[in-house]
This record gives C-alpha cells, sequence and structure tokens, in this order.
C-alpha cells in the first residue's frame, strides 16, 4: 500500500523513543499561538551589546567566516576563550590544542557524552536536569543516575545532598555530568561542595562533564568556581560554556569546551560529524565579547538581580512560594501554595487564564512526581515586561 514501510519496525530509535518535543518549543509555540508573555523559554527579549553586533556585521562584509571556518573554530575565539579562562579562573589552556568551539553549548555537551561514553556507562546528574542532557545520554547508550536537588530552607533554594551523591557512584559509573549556576533551580555549588566532588571524582577516577553557561549570571553573595581548579581535577573535566546567556545572542549558537589535550580531541572527533562547523562571522564578534571590560559583566550581572527581584516580588504576590536563585535567568516556584497541585495542566493553563507562559519543572525529572508543584518562570525580559507579566499573574490570587 503507498505510503506504508514493508515493516512494522517502529521508526524512532528506541533509545529516544521517551522524548518528544522539547517542552521549550511546545510552551513557545503556545505563546505565540495565545498572544502571551513568554517567560517560559530562556531567551532575552533584548539584544547584547551594539558594538559585538558591529562585529558580527563587519565581518559578514568583509567576508570573514562566510565560508567554512577552521573545524576546532577561529584562531581569534580559541585565543580569546583561553584569555577569558585563564584572567577570570587562573585555568591555562593552549587555544590550539585545548579550546574546541561548538554550536552552543548544547552541541558541546552531546559532542562530549557521545566520545566519551560506551553503551551501558553510567552517568550522573543533578536532577532537575536541562532536557537536553537526558536525550544526549540516551544518544550515547549510557545509564542516566539522577541525583536529586532538593529546597534546602524555606525560600532558600536547592541544595545537593553530597551522601546521596557518594551513594550514586557504582563501579559502571563513568562521569559526572554537573551544571553550575544551575538551570533550573538556580543553585549555585559552593565552594566545599565542588571540592567534595572533585575529592569524589578521583577517588574513582570519573570523567566530568561541566555545563558552565550561566557562569556570569551569579547573584548575592555566590561565586561560580570552576571544577577544574581543584586539585586533580583538571585533566579529567571537559569544561563548557558559551556566549548565548552573557551576551544576550542566544540565536547566533557560539559555545566552546575548554578540557586537557586529549580530551579536546576526542570530543573535537565527535563534533566534526555533528555540525562540523558553524557560525563563522559571529565568532568574531564574540572574540571580541569576551575582551570586554569587568564594567560590562558587572552591569549585566546588577540589572539581572534587580530583574530577578522584580519577578520574584510578583511572584510571591501572586501566592507561589518563591526559591531564591543564586544565579542563572530563572526562578523555581512551587505553586502549590496557591492551592495548584499540577504544574504542567498548570502551566497548559495559564496563557488562557491571565495571558503569561510558564514551563513545568515536572519535565526535568526522570519522576515527574518530584517537581509535580514546580513551576519555572523567566526573568531575561524588559522591565515592563516583567511588570506586565507580574500584574498578570497577580490577578491569579484575586
Amino acid at each position: 500500500m503507498a505510503g506504508m514501510t514493508s515493516s512494522a519496525r517502529p521508526l524512532l530509535n528506541r533509545r529516544l523513543t521517551e522524548f518528544g518535543t522539547t517542552i521549550f518549543a511546545e510552551m513557545s509555540a503556545l505563546a505565540v499561538r495565545t498572544g502571551s508573555i513568554n517567560l517560559g523559554q530562556g531567551f532575552p527579549d533584548t539584544d547584547g551589546p551594539e558594538e559585538i553586533r558591529e562585529v558580527a556585521v563587519r565581518a559578514l562584509r568583509d567576508g570573514r567566516g562566510n565560508q567554512y571556518p577552521p573545524g576546532p573554530g577561529i584562531p581569534e575565539l580559541r585565543t580569546a576563550v583561553a584569555e577569558h579562562q585563564l584572567r577570570r579562573y587562573g585555568l591555562s589552556y593552549d587555544p590550539d590544542t585545548e579550546v574546541l568551539v561548538t554550536a552552543g553549548a548544547t552541541e558541546a555537551i552531546a559532542a562530549a557524552l557521545l566520545a566519551l561514553l560506551e553503551p551501558g556507562d553510567e552517568v550522573i546528574a543533578l536532577e532537575p536536569y536541562y532536557d537536553s542532557y537526558a536525550a544526549c545520554i540516551a544518544m550515547a547508550g549510557g545509564k542516566r543516575v539522577p541525583v536529586t536537588l532538593r529546597p534546602h530552607q524555606e525560600g532558600a533554594g536547592f541544595r545537593l545532598d553530597l551522601d546521596e551523591l557518594r551513594d550514586a557512584v557504582t563501579p559502571r559509573t563513568r562521569l559526572l555530568l554537573l551544571n553550575t549556576p544551575h538551570n533550573p533551580t538556580g543553585t549555585v555549588l559552593t565552594r566545599p561542595e565542588l571540592a567534595e566532588i572533585a575529592r569524589l571524582a578521583v577517588e574513582h577516577d570519573l570523567l566530568v562533564v561541566t555545563d558552565e553557561v550561566y557562569e556570569h549570571l551569579v547573584y548575592d553573595d555566590a561565586e561560580h568556581i570552576p571544577l577544574a581548579t581543584f586539585p586533580g581535577m583538571r585533566e579529567r573535566t571537559v569544561s563548557i560554556s558559551s556566549a548565548g546567556k552573557t551576551f544576550s545572542f542566544t540565536g547566533w549558537k557560539v559555545g566552546w569546551v575548554t578540557a586537557d589535550a586529549p580530551l579536546v580531541a576526542a570530543v573535537r572527533t565527535a563534533k566534526q560529524y555533528l555540525t562540523y562547523v558553524s557560525a563563522g562571522p559571529f565568532q568574531y564578534a564574540i572574540a571580541e565579547a569576551l575582551r570586554l571590560p569587568d564594567a560590562y559583566f558587572d552591569t549585566f550581572r546588577a540589572d539581572l538581580r534587580r530583574k530577578r527581584d522584580l519577578l520574584g516580588d510578583g511572584l510571591r504576590a501572586a501566592g507561589f512560594k518563591v526559591y531564591q536563585p543564586q544565579g542563572t535567568y530563572f526562578i523555581t516556584t512551587d505553586i502549590a501554595s496557591s492551592g495548584e497541585k499540577d504544574a504542567y495542566a498548570f502551566c497548559r493553563a495559564l496563557p488562557e487564564r491571565c495571558g503569561v507562559v510558564a514551563v513545568p519543572n515536572s519535565v526535568f525529572y526522570d519522576d515527574p512526581e518530584a517537581g509535580r508543584s514546580q513551576v519555572r518562570f523567566a526573568f531575561c525580559k524588559r522591565d515592563d515586561i516583567l511588570h506586565e507579566a507580574a500584574s498578570r499573574l497577580r490577578s491569579l490570587a484575586n
């Protein structure tokens, strides 16, 4: 019969059968369809620095990067990444052998896991986790082992239970996948926590992949400390970051890996068969962005902290429990305090109820019940949008 396959075998690889359309695509489509304020997907509604955008424009006009850039990334960006790691954290990397440019952090994570895992290897990840982690582990044939971050105190955010992390390590554990500052909870791992993670990794000879895309988005007394700075960790850690969150150019998809040369070589082997190369002209712009003065990073961070507090006040006024984030540009709330029970159903109905879109954290857990009443809101929006969203959300409490 026309259009039928010759076999009843499912079309989708069985490793991916649990994954459908991402929650971000689903909720952003809902925002467009209903004309709602989109506080679901984490992208700013204003562009980053004009002088950096102009570097990309000049690169396009001058013909730089309009054809394939070098596979590892243009030398200017690899050098700028190495300089950034040294200036900020005292980490020294060879830009020729220990830096790799990727199509955003998402590709870097995928390439790292595809390169470093064998089928059946266990990967410990901090739950709730960004949805691509689970999919990438599955594509690599690994087995994910969640260690759940839990609310520490009333409204004081989520914390890691180090005993639970230790207990999760087995002889089959190959790799730790960490995200700090952490999406969606906003947790920033402390120096003592990182020191214990480093000790555990060295003791069990584990590799570590760290997603540090929110490295410059930390607030109050929190401090981002790369795990690679701890004893014994540089040679076993693949550090990943990107330009999108720091410079508000999420559509450019410029990310990077820094690691010991053998690790970068392994990740590059997988990466070259994914996108091969990407974002040629934008690489020149991000090389300049990484060299912006400290005043840019300080001002950007202070502005986001103010936006965090603005939206947080509105969420509290709406009757939600707010877990104050130490980093990222997301706020996790517990809607149970307002009488709601199911985060997914709540988020599906929210656009019709008050014209706001958010994301249910339940989709970031292996067991959705663990985050059944948690909802994530993004605050990387213009002040007028946040004021309007807060006003609409407060109507829920009336």
